[in-house]
């Protein structure tokens, strides 16, 4: 395969892998606490032995919006909301995450826990502990959990230390490679969620940019195969 047709061949495998991740995006676009991804397009440029360089695109960079997502209200009491950067901590099998997802709920031994069961941390990156029976719960701005008017927890708002070093696990669940430090100036809104930031319209326009530029690709390779095609008979005969 000439120059030509291996430039090609990485820009539609960016493309394809675009196309994958405006996909997800769209197909997440009513998931709670979901952070719209996009990619970035390199260049890597080689020089060739006979002095010419090569300049080839590949798409390896994935970008997180981070911009909020627009709030709603629940009215449960468990239901939490950051209005700010930040986010919520929750313990997994493979080590503590960070989440903007805000669905908690009890769970039988009294810890605050994900839909998926991930216990919710503290500021001590510890479980938060909301004993049962003692009344109605209310959670401040700063995250101070309270029952009859006595203070039970706080729960931790983190930023992580290096936000492009951040890895996507899963659908709303990110890991800080650098680590996470606490926040101050963020709010926990009770009884309000987070919505997806993803903004359909735009997703589906960009999925048909996608589409046309994936398709101009393959026949420009159609149309270099058969350029390389005919030279071969040429020099045959």
């Amino acid at each position: 395969m000439e120059n030509a047709g291996y430039t090609t061949l990485t820009r539609q495998s960016g493309l394809k892998r675009e196309m994958q991740v405006v996909a997800n995006n769209i197909a997440n676009a009513a998931t709670t606490g979901f952070k719209q991804e996009g990619l970035l397009f390199s260049e890597y440029i080689m020089r060739s032995k006979g002095g010419d360089s090569l300049s080839m695109a590949s798409a390896r960079v994935a970008e997180t919006s981070l911009s909020q997502g627009e709030l709603t209200k629940t009215g449960n009491a468990f239901d939490l909301a950051i209005e700010g950067d930040g986010f919520f901590m929750v313990q997994t099998p493979d080590g503590n995450r960070l989440t903007r997802a805000g669905m908690f709920t009890p769970d039988a031994q009294g810890n605050l826990v994900t839909a998926d069961g991930h216990p919710v941390l503290d500021l001590g990156e510890t479980p938060v502990f909301v004993p049962a029976g003692d009344g109605p719960v209310s959670i401040a701005p700063d995250g101070t959990i309270s029952a009859n008017g006595q203070p039970l927890g706080q729960i931790g708002i983190f930023a992580p230390v290096n936000p492009r070093e951040m890895i996507r696990e899963g659908s709303v669940l990110f890991r800080s490679e650098a680590g996470s430090e606490p926040v101050e100036e963020a709010r926990v809104i009770q009884g309000f969620l987070e919505a997806s930031n993803v903004d359909p319209i735009s997703q589906l326009a960009r999925m048909i940019e996608v589409q046309r530029a994936y398709e101009m690709g393959q026949s420009f390779m159609d149309a270099e195969d058969e350029r390389i095609r005919t030279a071969m008979k040429t020099l045959i005969k």
